[in-house]
C-alpha cells in the first residue's frame, strides 16, 4: 500500500526534519521516520530527499550519510517539480484529463501506455508548480531547498533573504516588513531586502526599453520583467512576439546580481509565492545568481519549525528604499503602472504613446499573445501575469488573491518613495555598480547587468 503522502504530512515531515537539522538530531529523526514508515521505505526516501532538496538514490546502502552529503554539496537541478510516487486512479473529467493536466499549459502531463501512468515530459516541462497546487494525493511535489540553505548557515555563510514584493500581508494581518526581516534574521539570514528595489531599477530600464521600441501607435513592447511563466509562453509558443520582448531580467535575477556585484560572497535566497521561480533560478544562462529560491509557505513551515513568531517580534527597522511602483509588481497592472509613470518622467513627448493591456492567469495570457500574434492588440505595452492577480495570486501564497492585492496596495501607497526616479537610494546603489545617471540607462554596457537576450 503507497504512503499517504497528505499536505499535512508533507508540511510536517518538512517542519521535523528543519528542526532536526538545527538541533543536531538529524540522523536520528531520519532514521525514526524511516523506520515509522518501514513497509514504504523506498517512496519515505524519495520524499525525504525532495523535502531536503537533493537527489539520492532510495537503495543507497546508507541512506543518511549519503544525504547528509548531497545536503553539504549541493548541486543544481533542473527538475523542480517531481512525482515522488506512481499515481493511483485519478479522477478524470470530461475531455479524459486529470486535474494535474487539465491546469498544465503546455501539456507536460503525459499518459505512459505501457505502466498506464502519468508522466511528466522533460522537455515540456516548465516546472511552473501549477500541477502541485492541484495534485489531491500529494504525488506531484517540488523540490525544497532550505537545508542546503541552513547547511551554509551552520558554516557562516552570509546568505541574503531577498523577498518578493507579494510578501505584504502573507505572514499575518498587520506584519510589516521590518518584522519579517526579524524573523529571517532569527532564523539564521544575515539580512532581508526587497526585491521592489531592484524592480525600481527595471522600471527605468522598461522605460528606456519603451523609448526605443516604441515610435509610433503601431509599435509594441513586451514586457518580461516579473512572471517566468510568461516568458516560457513567449519562448516555447509564441516565438513571433519574441521580436518585440523587452531584453530585461526579472526583479529577482536583478536583484541577485545587484547583491553579488556588491558582495561576490554572498549567498542569495529568492523568497516568494511562486515555484516557477525555482526553475527560474536555473536556466542555463542564470544559474549562480539566485543561489536558492523559497516559497512564502515553506518559510511559514521554516518558522514554525524554529517556533519564530513574526508578529510578536520587534521589528527590524531600515530606510525607505523600495518605491510605490516596485511594490506594485506585486499585482497584475503594477508593472504598467509604474513604467508609465516613469516614461512620464523620463520621456513626456511617449506619454501619450504608452497604452497598457494586461492577463490575468494562463487562459488570459494565451488569448492575449493570440490576439497580438494576429494584430488584434489595440495597446503599446502588454504585461502578462501566469497566475490570477498577479504574484499575490501565486500557487504558494499564504492568503486569498484578493487579499494579497489590498495588502500588497497599502504598502506599496504607504511608500515615502513615490516613482522610481525619484530615489535616491536607488541613485546610490546604482554609482556603486557603474551606472551614475538615469541617462545610462540607454548605454548598453553600463545596463548588461540588467539584460538578458531571448
Amino acid at each position: 500500500m503507497a504512503l499517504n503522502l497528505s499536505n499535512k504530512l508533507y508540511k510536517e515531515l518538512f517542519k521535523q526534519l528543519v528542526a532536526a537539522y538545527y538541533d543536531g538530531s538529524f540522523d536520528d529523526k531520519v532514521h525514526a521516520i524511516l523506520e515509522e514508515h518501514s513497509e514504504n521505505q523506498i517512496e519515505a526516501m524519495k520524499i525525504i530527499s525532495v523535502i531536503c532538496g537533493v537527489d539520492v538514490e532510495p537503495d543507497s546502502d546508507d541512506f543518511v550519510i549519503t544525504l547528509k552529503k548531497a545536503i553539504t554539496n549541493y548541486k543544481v537541478k533542473e527538475n523542480i517539480v517531481q512525482k515522488v510516487m506512481q499515481c493511483e486512479e485519478c479522477v478524470k473529467n470530461e475531455n479524459g484529463k486529470t486535474r494535474c493536466q487539465s491546469i498544465c499549459p503546455f501539456d507536460a502531463i503525459v499518459d505512459e501506455p505501457l505502466e498506464k501512468n502519468l508522466i511528466i515530459d522533460p522537455q515540456l516541462c516548465t516546472n511552473c508548480g501549477l500541477c502541485v497546487d492541484v495534485c489531491e494525493r500529494g504525488h506531484l511535489k517540488d523540490r525544497i531547498e532550505f537545508l542546503p540553505i541552513a547547511d551554509l548557515m551552520k558554516n557562516d555563510q552570509k546568505v541574503i533573504a531577498a523577498v518578493a514584493p507579494a510578501i505584504a500581508g502573507q505572514f499575518g494581518e498587520g506584519v510589516k516588513l521590518d518584522q519579517l526581516r526579524a524573523a529571517f534574521v532569527r532564523a539564521g539570514f544575515a539580512d532581508m531586502i526587497e526585491v521592489a528595489f531592484a524592480a525600481d531599477m527595471l522600471t527605468i530600464k522598461e522605460a528606456v526599453e519603451f523609448d526605443r521600441h516604441v515610435k509610433g501607435e503601431g509599435d509594441l513592447l513586451i514586457t518580461s520583467c516579473c512572471c517566468p511563466m510568461w516568458v516560457a509562453m513567449l519562448r516555447k509558443v509564441y516565438t513571433d512576439l519574441v521580436k518585440h520582448v523587452s531584453p530585461s531580467v526579472s526583479p529577482m535575477i536583478a536583484i541577485g546580481k545587484i547583491l553579488k556585484q556588491l558582495n561576490p560572497d554572498v549567498k542569495v535566497v529568492f523568497v516568494g509565492p511562486c515555484i516557477a521561480k525555482k526553475s527560474e533560478a536555473k536556466e542555463k544562462d542564470l544559474v549562480g545568481i539566485i543561489d536558492f529560491v523559497l516559497t512564502f509557505e515553506e518559510v511559514r513551515n521554516l518558522f514554525d519549525a524554529l517556533e519564530i513568531k513574526p508578529s510578536e517580534l520587534t521589528g527590524m527597522p531600515s530606510m525607505e528604499y523600495a518605491s510605490r511602483g516596485g511594490r506594485l509588481y506585486a499585482v497584475t497592472g503594477g508593472v504598467s503602472m509604474a513604467v508609465s509613470e516613469a516614461v512620464s518622467e523620463l520621456f513626456p513627448n511617449k506619454k501619450h504613446l504608452l497604452k497598457a493591456v494586461q492577463a490575468n492567469g494562463v487562459l488570459e495570457c494565451k488569448e492575449l499573445l493570440k490576439r497580438a500574434v494576429n494584430g488584434e492588440v489595440d495597446a503599446t505595452f502588454i504585461e502578462g501575469m501566469g497566475c490570477i492577480g498577479g504574484c499575490v495570486g501565486g500557487p504558494k501564497a499564504l492568503i486569498d488573491a484578493k487579499l494579497g492585492r489590498e495588502a500588497a496596495t497599502a504598502v506599496a501607497m504607504d511608500s515615502a518613495v513615490k516613482v522610481a526616479t525619484n530615489s535616491d537610494v536607488m541613485n546610490q546603489i546604482l554609482a556603486r555598480i557603474g551606472i551614475n545617471d538615469l541617462s545610462d540607462f540607454s548605454d548598453e554596457k553600463k545596463i548588461e547587468i540588467f539584460e538578458r537576450r531571448f
